[in-house]
């Protein structure tokens, strides 16, 4: 079978991983100094990558750090700086954020002659990510790398997880009926992603919570047949808790944003077992583009 479009770029991650860490310095001056007041917003995958990022650089004391969907902006709030990310710089609420909002902003884009870049003051321009999938994977995860950098983490560990994390058997997973993914503080934006991917591209019964939430109702749906599936820190006792149900309990020993990797992996791998073209999911295009009121 020939490789898809999104497993060539799954597969690309942990070699732009490397590179977008080698280049962040050089963008340093037009994301967030210490201390600032910032929000990040985004839609969708880009939105699940900004509340990743806003846990962590308000965990590494950085600064308050608010994420938003783009169309849930509090225009009201005060800022020093908004950061939105948006991989094709045309989705329709991130521009209009961006051209109404008089708080200093920045664009993560993998596509810079774009409307969103022409509205956004400052661009940071990711195209070497950029995807021919519809469906996100390395734009979004790179962009988190760099963030992650630009907080100070040595992403050596990461780097070298993911490339062991695209090599880690499938095959015990993909027979499953459902499955559930959990997170805790950074890691719920990436339970949500993983859940999301698993819809687009396998049109599959994916859920996501926060870890501590989940025995607060969805467990109930865990039996024989269906995965819950961990990223980070797990909470005391879930696991056992899991197995009592008879459901299969996932967790890879790796750092976070590589074992959302293997969940990409997963969702390609169901989508071809559901004979669907992962590159291009059911009633998806690669930027939402709505029509807007005069």
């Amino acid at each position: 079978m020939t490789a898809t479009f999104v497993e060539e770029e799954i597969a690309s991650q942990p070699r732009l991983w490397r590179h977008v860490a080698e280049l962040a310095p050089g963008f340093a001056s037009a994301l967030p100094a210490r201390g600032e007041r910032v929000a990040v917003v985004g839609c969708g995958t880009s939105w699940f990558i900004a509340q990743s990022y806003a846990r962590l650089r308000e965990a590494g004391g950085h600064g308050w750090t608010d994420a938003f969907a783009a169309s849930e902006f509090p225009d009201d709030r005060s800022y020093d700086r908004v950061i939105a990310i948006s991989r094709s710089g045309t989705t329709t609420e991130v521009i209009d954020l961006l051209r109404r909002t008089t708080t200093p902003t920045v664009l993560l884009t993998a596509v810079t002659a774009t409307p969103g870049a022409e509205a956004a003051d400052q661009t940071i321009d990711l195209g070497f990510a950029d995807e021919r999938s519809v469906v996100q994977t390395r734009f979004a995860t790179t962009v988190l790398m760099l963030l992650r950098a630009h907080l100070g983490e040595d992403l050596t560990r990461a780097i070298a997880d993911a490339e062991t994390a695209l090599d880690l058997p499938l095959d015990t997973l993909v027979g499953a009926e459902q499955v559930t993914f959990l997170g805790q503080d950074w890691t719920v934006g990436l339970a949500d992603e993983a859940a999301l991917k698993t819809r687009e591209a396998a049109q599959f019964w994916a859920e996501s919570y926060p870890a501590m939430d989940y025995r607060h109702g969805p467990l109930a749906i865990a039996q024989p047949g269906r995965l819950v599936w961990a990223f980070g820190a797990v909470p005391v006792g879930l696991a056992d808790e899991v197995a009592g149900t008879g459901a299969t309990f996932v967790w890879h020993p790796l750092d976070p944003v590589a074992a959302l990797v293997v969940a990409q992996r997963f969702a390609v791998a169901l989508a071809h077992g559901r004979g669907l073209d992962p590159d291009r999911p059911r009633s998806l295009t690669r930027s939402v583009v709505l029509a807007t009121a005069e």
